[in-house]
C-alpha cells in the first residue's frame, strides 16, 4: 500500500532521483540484499516515506487494532532515524488533529501528505499545521503520490483512483478541485508512482485468489496492464534501469520486477510487507519495509 524542492512541476521519478539519489549502478538484474535489520517497537505500521531534507523516516501507524478502517483516533506517524532509532514515537499529527489509520505517506519538503480511510492530509513537518481534505465516494483511501501539481490517491477496495488539485491545499482560500479519475477498471489500485516517462504506475491488491498485477497511465488516458497477475501488491518504487521494486502479500516479499524477466524476490518472510521508502545508501539503496501484521519495520540494504 511510501519524496524536491521543485515539486510542482516534477514527475514521480525525478522526484524520486532527488529524494533517493538512486545510483545508476543498482541495476535491478544485479540487486542483491546485504543486510536485513529488523525494527520493533510501531503499532501495526502500514507505510514509511524519507523525508530528504531532514533525513529521517516517517512511519504511518494504526495505533491500535488491526482493523483498517476503524475511526478510532488512535492512528500517528512516528520519526525514525536511518539506523532504526526511533527519534520521536508520535511525531504527527500535532495538537488538535486526529488520525484514525494513516496508510501511504508522500513526502516534498516541508510537506507530508497522509491517507486517512475517507480522507487525505497535507502536513507541515515544520509546523505540525494540518488539513484534511474529503474524498467522497471513496471506500478505502490507501496510497499517495505527486504528479506534476497532482495529488493521485488510489482506492484498492473501490477500484478507484482520485486526482487532487493543486497539490499543496494547506493554506489555500477554499477547497482544492476532487476528481474521480477511473473506477471499475479491475485494477484495484494500491502503490501509487509516477514514472519517469510521465505516466502513473499503479499495483494491484484485491484478494489471495484473484491475483493483480502492475498497470500504467498516462494522463487523460485509460489504465493498462503491463503485467499478468502476479500478486495483492502494496509498495511500487521505479529505479533509474526502468525496473520497479514492489512489495508483494502473497508471497511475503520483497521483490524486483522487470518487463520480459518478470519478478525476483530479493527479501523474503513478511507476514504484511506494505509501502516502502527507498533512501540512498553509499553504492547501493535502503529499503525501508513496514510489516503491518508483525508491527516491524525492516531496513534491507541492496546493492549490486
Amino acid at each position: 500500500m511510501r519524496n524536491g524542492l521543485l515539486f510542482w512541476t516534477v514527475l514521480c521519478a525525478a522526484v524520486a532521483a532527488m529524494v533517493t539519489g538512486t545510483p545508476d549502478a543498482a541495476r535491478a538484474g544485479e540487486l542483491k540484499v546485504v543486510s536485513d535489520q529488523t525494527i520493533t517497537g510501531f503499532k501495526f505500521p502500514e507505510s514509511v516515506a524519507y523525508d530528504a531534507k531532514a533525513k529521517v523516516l516517517y512511519v504511518g501507524q494504526f495505533g491500535s487494532e488491526l482493523k483498517p478502517t476503524q475511526m478510532d483516533g488512535a492512528g500517528y506517524i512516528g520519526k525514525m532515524a536511518l539506523d532504526g532509532t526511533i527519534e520521536d514515537a508520535k511525531f504527527l499529527p500535532g495538537d488538535g488533529v486526529t488520525l484514525n489509520k494513516p496508510k501511504g505517506i508522500w513526502v516534498v519538503g516541508d510537506r507530508l501528505w497522509v491517507t486517512d480511510i475517507d480522507s487525505v492530509w497535507e502536513f507541515d513537518t515544520t509546523t505540525k499545521e494540518g488539513r484534511r481534505v474529503a474524498l467522497p465516494g471513496i471506500e478505502f483511501a490507501n496510497d499517495v503520490t505527486v504528479l506534476g501539481d497532482a495529488l493521485y490517491v488510489s482506492d484498492n477496495r473501490g477500484d478507484q483512483l482520485y486526482r487532487v488539485e493543486p497539490t499543496d491545499f494547506l493554506k489555500m482560500a477554499g477547497e482544492p478541485k476532487v476528481t474521480l479519475v477511473f473506477s471499475g477498471k479491475s485494477v484495484n489500485p494500491n502503490g501509487v508512482c509516477a514514472a519517469a516517462d510521465g505516466s502513473l504506475l499503479m499495483v494491484g491488491f484485491k484478494s489471495a485468489d484473484e491475483a493483480r498485477g502492475i498497470y500504467d497511465m498516462m494522463p487523460g488516458q485509460a489504465p493498462k496492464a503491463i503485467s499478468d497477475g502476479i500478486g495483492r501488491l502494496d509498495g511500487v518504487y521505479q529505479m533509474e534501469s526502468g525496473a520497479l521494486l514492489i512489495t508483494d502479500w502473497n508471497s511475503g516479499s520483497l521483490a524486483v520486477w522487470e518487463a520480459g524477466k518478470g519478478m525476483r524476490k530479493l527479501a523474503s518472510g513478511f507476514k504484511g510487507p506494505a509501502d516502502f521508502a527507498v533512501v540512498p545508501d553509499g553504492g547501493g539503496l535502503l529499503v525501508a519495509v513496514p510489516d503491518l501484521v508483525t508491527s516491524e519495520v525492516r531496513l534491507i540494504r541492496l546493492a549490486e
